[in-house]
């Protein structure tokens, strides 16, 4: 389990090609599918410590894209993009997911939410299956897990808020 503040987040590998996120938080699975899927909520949380969302779009449907764009500390400007494939409210989400920078080569991966209640708190797995290991161990190496792990952390935090508002 790595920490984050005010979460344990597990990591695991479940297989040759994916990449799992587990963590259990205090929130209901609609308040985190809602966090996860309207870019007002998208935009304060996605991302790691030091950048924002500058842009964001969402087309919540099956074959409906989203797009954002994440800005760092440094000025410079990270686009992703992908398509919805599967959505089951507010237990589940599929999509693809490209890091669009061509001197990365653009790479593309599957992502799988998960967001199962139990006990007042919810279990949110976020599955990343890649294409080849290689793929997959070049996205570690570039410090996705210390990002993701931050993400988190910022989801936690606001959907606290989200849960005092009226």
């Amino acid at each position: 389990m790595l920490a984050g503040n005010g979460i344990e987040v597990r990591v695991d590998l479940p297989s040759e090609r994916e990449i799992a996120f587990v963590c259990r938080l205090p929130r209901s699975s609609q308040l985190l599918f809602d966090a996860w899927t309207k870019p007002e909520h998208l935009r304060q949380w996605w991302g790691c410590e030091g950048s924002c969302i500058t842009q964001c779009a969402i087309d919540l449907r099956i074959g409906g894209s989203w797009s954002l764009v994440m800005q760092m500390k440094d000025g410079s400007n990270h686009p992703f993009h992908g398509t919805y494939r599967e959505i089951v409210r507010p237990r589940r989400l599929v999509y693809t997911e490209c890091y669009d920078m061509p001197q990365f080569g653009r790479p593309e991966w599957l992502t799988t939410v998960t967001f199962e209640e139990d006990a007042g708190a919810t279990l949110v797995t976020h599955v990343i299956e890649h294409k080849s290991r290689s793929a997959r161990d070049g996205h570690l190496q570039a410090g996705m897990q210390s990002g993701m792990i931050q993400a988190l952390t910022r989801l936690y935090e606001h959907t606290a808020a989200m849960e005092q508002q009226p």
